[in-house]
């Protein structure tokens, strides 16, 4: 059922995250199976556009159970999530300021579910967009991606979401700290920057749109608290 509430978009990685949640999650992965972790950076560093760096990336799972996948994902965030500074600590805060104003709070990222559906059970989000990943008939990864979600793409998805709830994007508010990031921000009424992405801070001091720290840090609180406020 939709609801015509203020919503607060948040880009997850080095917004929320202090991780690239794509990156942290494939070098877990590797090392726990012994796999090779060189080919990571190599890609990070070819001459490709990110576009195909992400489709590179996904065809690295061609194969692989989409079950497995989405419990891996678990896995990796409980031991990320212990760690000294897994979260941006202003996003955090900004995140549960709005879940105390009982917001929408909707995770956009070109990450993939494995990554993003734990986090956003934790954090008491109330829905992803994301890349959605190819599955075949057999539950089997095929190393294709059926919907990427990168700059456009990102607002394209906002705006589908908004005529479908019936929300002014006035009354909406999107976080990130990439330029790739700023088709969402400019689409709603209060948009945030996070860190120092030097497209987005001149935009920011353009536009006098507020710049949060993407300082890194842990939940300041127990987990309990991410999920009740």
């Amino acid at each position: 059922m939709s609801r015509s509430v203020p919503t607060a978009f948040f880009d997850v990685d080095e917004t929320l995250m202090s991780a690239k949640t794509m990156l942290s999650f494939r070098t877990w992965w590797d090392t726990r199976s012994g796999g090779d972790t060189t080919w990571l950076q190599e890609l990070l560093h070819s001459p490709s556009d990110r576009m195909e760096k992400n489709r590179a990336y996904y065809r690295r799972f061609a194969g692989v159970p989409h079950g497995l996948f989405l419990a891996a994902g678990h896995e990796w965030y409980e031991d990320h999530r212990r760690g000294p500074a897994p979260f941006v600590v202003a996003g955090l805060r900004a995140l549960r300021r709005h879940r105390a104003a009982d917001h929408r709070i909707v995770l956009v990222s070109g990450s993939h579910r494995a990554c993003l559906d734990p986090i956003a059970r934790d954090l008491g989000v109330d829905d992803v967009l994301c890349t959605e990943l190819d599955v075949d008939e057999e539950g089997v990864l095929t190393g294709e991606i059926i919907r990427p979600m990168i700059g456009e793409a990102k607002a394209t998805a906002v705006t589908a979401v908004l005529a479908e709830s019936g929300t002014p994007p006035e009354l909406c508010f999107a976080y990130g700290d990439h330029s790739s990031d700023l088709p969402l921000l400019s689409m709603v009424g209060t948009p945030m920057v996070v860190g120092e992405d030097p497209v987005l801070l001149s935009h920011a001091r353009d536009r006098g749109w507020p710049v949060l720290p993407a300082t890194a840090g842990p939940p300041q609180g127990s987990w309990s608290l991410l999920r009740t406020g």
